[in-house]
């Protein structure tokens, strides 16, 4: 029997459930030491504060709590606890205290005692806003100087700091009442973390600007602090009815469902193609297929590649990783070659040097390297009469700070990567709400009628452009940057590829790409050198649930995007689409809380099948799971569990 668990998250190991504190029309979420979703009069103020420990890899230490002490009463409420936060080369505690008032104040004040001395990028308080309603809307800025100045949030995703040297930070977030966060213990700066698919502008300590890592000697307390306050007239508590169905409406064509596809490692395809009939099923339009020179690939690879797509009725693009020498027709010429050879067609190719697969800041200077255009040049030589990709195969931070000559393209791509800051299941699901600003942010610099392709995204992390190797993951457990996340076995990861193609799809991309066939990133299970429970104890050929999403929405690729409304956004992703005259709606629970869904008109000859933790073993066995799963709708309204994803089919439009 599977675990409820394993089913959502693929791994026995569960995040802690948040808890509310509420002091008035003031209300915050504490999770493991940190505060989440400030909120007053139900409006976010803040999306998070936390005191985190970062090692010389910007991979983030776990407080491990104790002396938790929680005080709620009418008038307020406070916590204070010790952290302790250690690896095997570094140790450091700090004591901390959160007070919440009922005049909507808050403050989160910590002491810290590094314990050995600590190598690190950075230790202290970060302070999230939320991207909704703040992205170009003023803020008053005061300095450490004692200067105050009105500036904007970033609306175009910003690749440099936009704040730096600052003390307080105020905002408007209901006509009228305006929040100042203060910080004090240190001077802090700003980056727009949506250059990380984040969900937040960030403030932190200490500067980019300032040498790291550095290094905090033993027995050398610091302390830290961060305040709310508010001024003007406070909104009251909304009245509306927490378990209302969310409504959802769904309308004109607004364009058409990007294409549909996956990545294909060289890895991957060694094994893949032992189980066939999946891949059939599966169907994905477009093929990524990365030749890494790197690693000397070459025709091997290619074979691999070639025969898959041939059983999966796929297009082939090549993405192809240089070594990064200053002649990179010499390195691209035997790849086209070997194409050549095998008679491989090519939908299109990329070019990204070695040097691009490592962070670089900006106006910092770039790596001894091929210039675009040499690389681009060398790319259309070797191989004539195909479509030319470029960008950044390195996640989109890489491509808003190098950005390509998008002239030169034939249109532009990027990746993004879920867990770069945080791992934690409600932060990994955030991310979606950054999709549409990467997009328009980068039509703001390729121009408007640029192609954009995005992938191939994973929950796992590809490469790690910020240190020396991916995060090492051997408890299953949810670690930033690692290339292996447990969540891709298990719903979490369907409701989460649902709402990446829903996101991309709403900005006109043309193409989108996830995962892979098998392993790490994959959406067919094979037996690894990591543990994959359940799945490990079965026989058979075995599926991860997010298959059933690709699988279901590969043949609306290319048809008719209609709109969608939904006044549950971040708690449900949807898509749909017309097809023959059918009317096609894909919903999914982004919450691990039940959500009931409310279609706004009648639906007529309604079907629909259901994916959720009770279906969870016949998904994984059956490829063709959601056809058969259909069943007849009764009524507009359908009840999604933890992560479920529901696809309703009706005749013509609502």
């Amino acid at each position: 029997m599977v675990s409820r668990e394993v089913r959502l998250f693929g791994t026995e190991q569960v995040d802690a459930p948040l808890r509310v504190l509420r002091a008035g029309s003031l209300s915050a979420a504490f999770d493991n030491g940190a505060v989440r979703y400030v909120r007053v009069g139900g409006i976010e103020i803040l999306r998070g504060i936390a005191f985190l420990v970062r090692d010389e890899n910007w991979g983030t230490l776990t407080p491990r709590i104790e002396n938790l002490r929680i005080d709620e009463g009418p008038n307020g409420f406070e916590v204070s606890y010790r952290a302790i936060c250690e690896d095997g080369s570094r140790r450091l505690v700090y004591d901390a205290n959160i007070t919440g008032a009922a005049n909507g104040s808050l403050s989160f004040e910590a002491v810290a005692d590094p314990q050995t001395d600590v190598l690190t990028n950075r230790t202290g308080f970060i302070v999230l806003h939320p991207i909704q309603d703040l992205a170009g809307q003023p803020v008053r800025v005061r300095y450490g100087d004692g200067r105050e100045d009105v500036s904007v949030f970033p609306a175009a995703v910003d690749p440099r700091c936009p704040f730096t040297e600052i003390r307080a930070l105020s905002h408007e977030f209901a006509p009228g009442a305006w929040v100042t966060c203060t910080m004090e213990g240190d001077t802090f700066e700003m980056e727009d973390q949506r250059n990380w698919s984040d969900a937040s502008y960030k403030t932190y300590v200490r500067s980019l600007r300032r040498p790291w890592p550095y290094r905090l000697p033993k027995g050398e307390k610091f302390a830290q602090a961060v305040r709310l306050d508010l001024s003007g007239v406070l909104p009251k508590p909304t009245s509306g009815e927490a378990n209302a169905p969310i409504q959802l409406t769904i309308g004109e064509p607004i364009g058409r469902v990007p294409r549909i596809g996956i990545g294909l490692s060289a890895e991957a395809a060694l094994h893949a193609s032992a189980n066939t009939l999946p891949i059939r099923k599966m169907a994905p339009r477009v093929m990524v297929c990365q030749i890494d020179l790197r690693l000397g690939h070459g025709q091997a690879e290619l074979e691999r590649y070639a025969a898959l797509a041939h059983v999966a009725g796929s297009s082939v693009v090549l993405e192809i990783i240089t070594k990064g020498t200053l002649d990179p027709g010499a390195e691209l010429i035997p790849v086209a070659a070997a194409v050549r050879k095998i008679g491989l067609e090519l939908e299109a190719v990329s070019v990204f040097p070695a040097q691009d697969m490592k962070s670089v800041q900006p106006d910092a200077p770039w790596p001894k390297m091929p210039s675009f255009a040499e690389s681009y040049a060398a790319a259309r030589s070797a191989f004539p009469d195909v479509t030319l990709g470029g960008g950044m195969a390195a996640y989109f931070t890489e491509l808003n700070r190098k950005r390509p000559p998008s002239e030169a393209l034939d249109y532009v791509t990027f990746t993004t990567c879920p867990n770069v800051h945080a791992a934690d299941d409600v932060s990994v699901m955030e991310t979606l709400e950054s999709i549409p600003h990467l997009i328009r942010t980068t039509r703001g610099f390729v121009g408007e009628r640029k192609p954009i392709r995005i992938g191939p995204s994973q929950l796992g992390c590809r490469e790690n452009p910020y240190g020396q190797a991916t995060t090492p993951n051997p408890a299953n457990s949810r670690i930033c940057l690692s290339r292996i996340d447990p969540r891709q076995r298990g719903l979490f990861n369907a409701a989460w590829t649902l709402g990446y193609i829903a996101a991309c799809a709403s900005q006109g991309v043309e193409v989108v790409t996830l995962g892979d066939m098998t392993g790490p990133f994959g959406h067919i299970y094979r037996k690894t050198d990591f543990e994959q429970p359940w799945y490990d104890q079965q026989s058979g050929d075995l599926l991860y649930p997010a298959f059933q999403i690709l699988a279901g929405l590969t043949p609306l690729s290319g048809t008719t995007l209609l709109s969608s409304v939904s006044s549950g956004a971040g708690r449900v992703a949807v898509i749909a689409a017309q097809r023959e005259g059918r009317t096609i709606v894909w919903v999914a629970n982004l919450t691990n809380e039940a959500q009931s869904v409310e279609l706004s008109a009648p639906v007529s000859g309604g079907r629909m099948a259901l994916l959720d933790e009770s279906s969870f073993e016949q998904a994984a066995s059956d490829a063709a799971f959601m056809d058969r799963a259909v069943l007849q709708m009764t009524e507009g309204q359908i009840s999604l569990s933890a992560y479920g994803v529901a696809r309703i089919e009706f005749e013509g439009t609502t």
